[in-house]
């Protein structure tokens, strides 16, 4: 029996296109009188509507594959520069009812021109944005670090999403930026695949080159469980997860799963603890208690939990001290602004705290933007990170 395709996902994506795109082309209309002008711009959109449309309906059966990739991806670039020359034609006509004008041409143009600068940026974006590292550094003090870790480093990464890179050369130049830190310790934070072990492995080889003194050490993200997949059966998605385990100690990671271990320095010691995946709408199977059982309440403490809810939710408020959280998750949603003194991402509305340094009551969480992309095949102002950490002893 053949399967009923849903059109409500289309009938609403079509009338919010159509509302929008009849207001752009009002605008460019004010530009030429060409006749074709009309029926060429509404014969691209409907062919772009549709094959967005039709890509997600038959996504549930074929994944992501190359047609869906290239419909959203095209259909994302023209709505987001669409808006940007609808912001400002909305601007021009607004300021020509308050003043009585007729309609100004040069609105228009600078739409345009707008227009076509946002189509270059999220190019830029795609080809080049999702593997333009970053290192991004903080200094934490704390009154009772450990004399001996005065200075100690942490290089952080997260959320590799190995399946979604096709680029060796560009992985790679990541790899060597954090090689090139020369780091105490190395951490990740979780989403080593998007859904399957096997994602990881032709990148083995570029992961395992990461080394530093005090080891590496690991935690699974809400994807490395595979439940975003259809699995013949539980047996083969634990299969699975087991892969994705022995992976990890396959490239010298440590994978702490609800424990800990303590690094010990000339004879003083800290702890670095490790939970399984726990956030708000994406499962909550760590065990904090577990991981820090045995451990003294005073020792210094810094946790690896994939999602930043864990920190809102349970561990700023955890009996014990626990100094530093280690995240990821959010990717900044791989969109947004961070310069001249703003810090925007849409992801903001979902997350309270979506990148960088916060604390509370002397406890400090990190989340890392990401070290790869899902979803948007790109980073347009969000860009791929790779985060040092260095501890500080507090002077009086």
């Amino acid at each position: 029996m053949k399967r009923k395709i849903n059109l409500l996902p289309f009938v609403v994506i079509a009338t919010f296109v159509f509302l929008l795109n009849w207001y752009v082309l009002s605008g460019i209309q004010t530009l030429t009188i060409s006749t074709w002008l009309s029926p060429v711009f509404w014969g691209f959109i409907i062919f772009i509507t549709v094959s967005l449309a039709y890509s997600i309906q038959r996504m549930r059966d074929n994944g992501m594959d190359i047609f869906f990739k290239i419909t959203t991806h095209t259909f994302l670039v023209l709505l987001a520069s669409e808006l940007v020359f609808f912001i400002v034609l909305f601007l021009g006509d607004g300021y020509r009812l308050i003043t009585g004008a007729a309609r100004n041409v040069y609105w228009v143009e600078f739409g345009l021109v707008l227009f076509g600068i946002t189509v270059l940026i999220f190019l830029y974006g795609i080809i080049r944005g999702k593997y333009a590292y970053r290192v991004i550094k903080h200094t934490l003090y704390f009154d009772d670090l450990p004399e001996n870790f005065d200075g100690f480093t942490i290089t952080q990464i997260s959320d590799v999403h190995a399946g979604s890179f096709k680029n060796a050369k560009a992985v790679q130049r990541g790899i060597d930026l954090i090689k090139a830190q020369n780091s105490d310790v190395f951490v990740f934070t979780g989403d080593l695949v998007n859904n399957k072990a096997e994602e990881i492995v032709p990148w083995m080889g570029h992961f395992s080159q990461v080394k530093a003194p005090y080891g590496q050490f690991s935690i699974l993200g809400n994807h490395d469980y595979g439940d975003y997949v259809k699995w013949e059966n539980e047996t083969i998605k634990q299969a699975n997860l087991q892969d994705l385990k022995r992976h990890h100690g396959e490239m010298g990671y440590r994978l702490l799963l609800d424990e800990h271990v303590a690094l010990e320095k000339d004879g003083q010691k800290i702890i670095l603890a490790g939970v399984e995946n726990w956030g708000i709408g994406f499962g909550e199977r760590g065990d904090l208690h577990k991981a820090l059982t045995d451990v003294d309440p005073k020792s210094f403490k810094v946790l690896l939990s994939h999602d930043p809810t864990h920190w809102d939710s349970e561990v700023k408020k955890w009996p014990s001290k626990i100094h530093l959280t280690l995240s990821g998750h959010t990717h900044g949603m791989q969109f947004g602004m961070e310069a001249f003194g703003i810090k925007w991402s849409p992801v903001k509305y979902r997350y309270a705290h979506w990148a960088g340094i916060t604390s509370e009551n002397g406890r400090y969480l990190n989340i890392n933007r990401g070290f790869g992309f899902l979803g948007f095949s790109g980073r347009v102002g969000i860009w791929p990170e790779i985060t040092v950490i260095e501890l500080k002893k507090s002077r009086l």
